[in-house]
């Protein structure tokens, strides 16, 4: 299988982008939600075979100081197999000048960002509007 890396958000695979979050539980990414956050995101990278989008990652940065990541996602047909780690390294590649880029996980995937260098942090924080999330996610 030939996997592509593109680096520009298509708003005409907006549906495909869906798909990608859908297939992996993500179902509060709604067509407008999904545009929202690409649109917004500064960097974004998309894994592409046969012409279909197959995961996604985008990331927020000053271009200097701070970058955060997010949503490094693979279709759950494609899982395993890398390309998870293609995403974080046209993210990571494309971020190699910030100081300083962090990340929050999904609970369970911490390791699978081990591999690409990312590190807990010691002063992390963060508040959610989501109980469910703050249960989750903070101590």
């Amino acid at each position: 299988m030939e996997i592509g890396i593109y680096n520009k958000y298509d708003p005409y695979k907006i549906d495909e982008i869906r798909e990608v979050y859908q297939s992996a539980g993500w179902l509060k990414h709604s067509n407008e939600v999904i545009a929202k956050v690409f649109q917004r995101s500064d960097i974004v990278t998309f894994a592409i075979s046969d012409g279909r989008i197959i995961g996604v990652g985008r990331a927020l940065t000053d271009g200097v100081f701070n970058a955060a990541i997010y949503d490094v996602v693979v279709h759950l047909e494609y899982q395993k197999i890398g390309i998870g780690s293609l995403i974080m390294s046209d993210l990571l590649e494309q971020l190699k000048d910030v100081s300083c880029v962090q990340l929050i996980s999904t609970t369970g995937n911490e390791e699978f960002y081990r591999k690409h260098g990312m590190k807990k942090l010691k002063t992390g924080m963060a508040r959610y509007l989501n109980s469910s999330l703050t249960g989750e996610y903070l101590d």
